[in-house]
C-alpha cells in the first residue's frame, strides 16, 4: 500500500533510535473512536489525538500549533487560550491542514508537529499509559510506541490542556 511520505519519516525516527513500536494497517478511519474500535489490544485513552489549531493573539499575530491529547479527552479552550495568551482559537480547516502537512488528511495527522514546523503542546495524561497509538500520516496506518520514547524523541512542551 502507498502511504504519505511522513509515514516513512516517523518509522525512520523510531528505527534510528531503536525504539519499540508496532504498526497496524487497517481500513481508513477518521475519528479516534473509529480507530480504537479496530486497533486490537489498545483502548481509546491510549490513542494520541493530534489537533492543529490556529492561535490568534491579535489581527497580525496568528499561528498554527499542534495540541496532542488522549483520544478520549477534549482540549480545554480556556486553558489553551491562557497558555498562548490568545484572544481566539479555532481548528485548522481541512484545506489548512492539507497545506501545513503537505497533504495529510484530517484524521490521519500524526502527533509529530516538529515534522511540520509546528510548536507542540502535549497533555501529561497522554503519558499515564505505558504505550500510545496514533494514526501515522494516513487514515489507514497506525503506529503504537512506548509513551516515554515519544517524550524522549519529540521533547514536547507538556502542559495540562484537557477538560
Amino acid at each position: 500500500m502507498e502511504y504519505h511520505p511522513i509515514v516513512d519519516k516517523i518509522l525512520a525516527l523510531l528505527k534510528q533510535n531503536q525504539y519499540w513500536f508496532e504498526t497496524f494497517e487497517h481500513e481508513a478511519v477518521r475519528t479516534s473512536e473509529e480507530a480504537a474500535s479496530i486497533r486490537t489490544g489498545y483502548s481509546l485513552n491510549q490513542g494520541a489525538k493530534a489537533l492543529i489549531v490556529r492561535i490568534k493573539k491579535s489581527e497580525t499575530d496568528k499561528k498554527f500549533v499542534m495540541l496532542v491529547v488522549p483520544a478520549n479527552l477534549r482540549f480545554d479552550e480556556r486553558k489553551v487560550k491562557t497558555l498562548f495568551g490568545a484572544k481566539d482559537i479555532r481548528f485548522a480547516t481541512e484545506a489548512e491542514v492539507n497545506n501545513i502537512t503537505g497533504g495529510v488528511e484530517p484524521g490521519g495527522v500524526p502527533p509529530f508537529g516538529n515534522f511540520f514546523g509546528l510548536d507542540m503542546t502535549v497533555d501529561p495524561k497522554l503519558f499515564e499509559n505505558e504505550r500510545m497509538i496514533f494514526n501515522a500520516g494516513d487514515r489507514r496506518f497506525s503506529i503504537a510506541m512506548k509513551s516515554e520514547d515519544y517524550k524522549k524523541a519529540l521533547q514536547p512542551r507538556i502542559v495540562p490542556i484537557t477538560v
